[in-house]
């Protein structure tokens, strides 16, 4: 790879310019590089703007819960699809694939270089690869589901192995509900389930960043993250919104803890060690997404010149020193077909 260490000069032009994509664990500084990035190539006269992948940020008033950029952060540098819907409503990622897309190319057009942040792993690719998010249909799930219990999931597994041995050969054939789903894909698209199989493929010119920090360090900034949810008024903000979380919403890590504590189910020290633990099983989750695609630039988190690294990496990917060998990043990965529901 080349060196990381050679300062930014002249700004890039629009046809050349990539997205930058900073992905990482909850709570190991995506924000605040992408603040300072912005800021970075706004000094060398290139604009740049955030652009929300955190799939919770999405929502209106969930904001100590999914930390979101404050008031303060979001005046630095203009942010986009932060609070875009209400939590009564629901956010899908084929939703959000189109939002974002659109939002990326209007930037785009203005000059204006894009940088994805967010920790949810689907919702950065859905932004920028080639994946697809085939639709459903009720009548077609509903007589599979009839035909499981009538006939029994191994023949409906049979049936897969027939239509898409491909499919078949990466599931597992007791888990009834994802053979239901790749029958279903079969039926409604004509083609084969593991034709939806995401891409480690670019369809927007990009270049990921990741920030990865030892695990003790990043036990200790959860810890002080979960601290200060508890200080800023967190089960105030769970009361507030109880009554209008969707299923979708409802799912974010922490609102039902504190909806516990509401209801007198958990006490406040209880819930927040809860959370404190889930967000730990959720950074290593994340790490383990995030460890499959071979095209991200990982850096330390904790480098004193982490900014200067990702402003070199950034310059490289628009003279196009990464783009050989990202092009090969399909050919050598494992893909999982449970990841596309």
């Amino acid at each position: 790879m080349p060196s990381v260490t050679e300062p930014q000069h002249e700004p890039s032009r629009p046809d050349t310019m990539r997205v930058v994509s900073i992905i990482g664990p909850t709570a190991s500084g995506k924000t605040g590089l992408a603040i300072a990035l912005a800021k970075a190539l706004a000094e060398q006269g290139q604009r740049a703007e955030i652009v929300n992948a955190d799939a919770y940020q999405m929502y209106r008033g969930m904001d100590i819960g999914t930390a979101k950029a404050t008031a303060e952060e979001q005046a630095q540098v203009p942010h986009h699809l932060l609070d875009i819907i209400e939590p009564s409503e629901t956010m899908t990622v084929a939703r959000f694939q189109e939002l974002a897309r659109s939002c990326i190319h209007d930037l785009l057009s203005r000059g204006i270089r894009p940088i994805l942040v967010g920790g949810s792993g689907l919702y950065a690719r859905a932004a920028i690869d080639d994946i697809s998010f085939p639709g459903t249909d009720p009548d077609v799930r509903a007589k599979l589901e009839r035909r499981a219990e009538s006939e029994g999931p191994g023949l409906l597994f049979e049936e897969l192995k027939a239509k898409d041995p491909e499919a078949a050969s990466r599931m597992d054939a007791h888990n009834v509900r994802r053979t239901i789903r790749a029958l279903e894909v079969i039926e409604i698209t004509g083609r084969p389930f593991s034709a939806s199989l995401p891409k480690y493929r670019y369809v927007i010119p990009t270049v990921q960043i990741g920030l990865d920090l030892p695990r003790k360090e990043l036990d200790r900034r959860i810890a002080e993250r979960t601290i200060a949810m508890r200080d800023q008024g967190f089960l105030a903000e769970a009361e507030r919104l109880r009554d209008h979380l969707g299923p979708t919403a409802a799912r974010a890590l922490g609102y039902q803890q504190m909806i516990d504590v509401l209801d007198g189910l958990l006490d406040e020290d209880e819930a927040f060690a809860d959370i404190a633990q889930k967000t730990r099983r959720l950074a290593r989750k994340q790490m383990g997404w995030f460890g499959r695609d071979p095209r991200i630039h990982w850096l330390q988190a904790l480098n004193p010149a982490l900014l200067n690294n990702t402003l070199a990496i950034v310059r490289h990917a628009d003279a196009g020193d990464y783009d050989a060998i990202d092009a090969q990043a399909d050919d050598y990965v494992q893909h999982h077909l449970g990841d596309i529901d």
